[in-house]
């Protein structure tokens, strides 16, 4: 099992910025790959962000690429979201994730059902 509660989440401006981490707990951290996700009102969950278990290999969608930056602290059991030039449509409640594989398919990297663990979600809301 493992327990992620996520954190950093508040309201911005348009062009702000914003870091969320979330906190693992439980089993081995370092030996899972991590994920971001977002859902917005009326709208499905959304993959934002993934890293490997030792952070160097990342992914992200076209809608986050070079604005967000997805890393972890496996000695502090963290994995965070810098978030940049946020925009009023990245306005969600931002959930994080744990999965046992980092696999090389995009397709499979961004589906919701291969994470096995989630946090609560923290709410992150961008002001034109």
């Amino acid at each position: 099992q493992v327990q992620l509660v996520e954190s950093g989440g508040g309201l911005v401006q348009a062009g702000g910025s914003l870091r969320l981490s979330c906190a693992a707990s439980g089993r081995a951290f370092s030996g899972y790959a991590m994920g971001w996700f977002r859902q917005a009102p009326g709208k499905e969950r959304q993959f934002v962000a993934a890293v490997n278990w030792s952070g160097f290999n990342t992914y992200y969608p076209d809608s986050v690429k070079g604005r967000f930056t997805i890393s972890r602290d496996n000695a502090k059991n963290t994995v965070y979201l810098q978030m940049n030039s946020l925009k009023p449509e990245d306005t969600a409640v931002y959930y994080c994730a744990a999965r046992a594989t980092f696999p090389r398919s995009p397709a499979n990297l961004v589906r919701e059902s291969e994470y096995g663990y989630w946090g609560q979600g923290t709410q992150v809301t961008v002001s034109s």
